[in-house]
């Protein structure tokens, strides 16, 4: 797929969690998401942090957290959802549907994956009937079924082989473990689902190490 294509892709998907984050009650930005130890305030922060910050502020943070990007993103997500409303950080994320931003060194496909990954962290863990369509999943799967990005979750999936339900696809061989796409895109990323999502699943297996 061209990369316009992708950007189109992404820029909807900003779009319509823009949109289901405005019509959240006020304290579900309280609630917690899938990742850990951050609420729905927290992740929304993390993820319009690159529209908001200008390079030279962003490597003065990065300094300041001696080089460890993890740790300058997890300061900044609390900082800023401190400091900003629901209503900013709402509008920060569907004002810049169209930003071009991609992570350093990463394609196009990877800013559209990082925007899923995180809508999804905060759907699934509300409990919201959310389906990411299917093209954008495929572009992402894609991408996220790459050994590297798997070992950076640090998920063993050693002997197991994981299956969409909704798509053509799997990754991996061994017992089979099926669910969603998304799902299971969130298995690759590391996260803790709740229970009942998947078939299958050998439980402490998906645990990050």
């Amino acid at each position: 797929m061209a990369d316009t294509d992708i950007r189109r892709a992404t820029a909807a998907e900003r779009r319509e969690l823009a949109e289901l984050l405005a019509g959240l009650p006020g304290d579900a930005w309280d609630a917690p998401t899938l990742c850990a130890g951050w609420r729905v305030r927290e992740v929304v922060a993390h993820m319009t942090m690159p529209f908001r910050l200008r390079p030279a502020r962003f490597a003065g943070y990065l300094i300041a957290a001696r080089g460890n990007f993890d740790r300058m993103a997890d300061r900044r997500a609390r900082a800023d959802a401190a400091a900003l409303s629901p209503r900013e950080l709402t509008a920060a994320l569907r004002d810049n549907a169209e930003h071009p931003w991609k992570p350093p060194g990463g394609r196009p496909e990877a800013a559209l994956a990082h925007d899923v990954t995180h809508g999804l962290d905060i759907t699934v863990a509300l409990g919201l009937d959310r389906r990411v369509p299917e093209d954008r999943m495929r572009l992402v799967l894609a991408g996220a079924d790459n050994p590297r990005a798997v070992r950076y979750f640090g998920v063993d999936l050693t002997g197991v082989q994981l299956s969409a339900t909704d798509l053509d696809w799997t990754y991996g061989t061994g017992t089979a473990v099926r669910g969603t796409a998304q799902d299971l895109l969130l298995v690759l990323s590391g996260r803790a689902l709740p229970p009942g999502r998947l078939d299958g699943a050998p439980g402490a297996r998906f645990t990050a190490v």
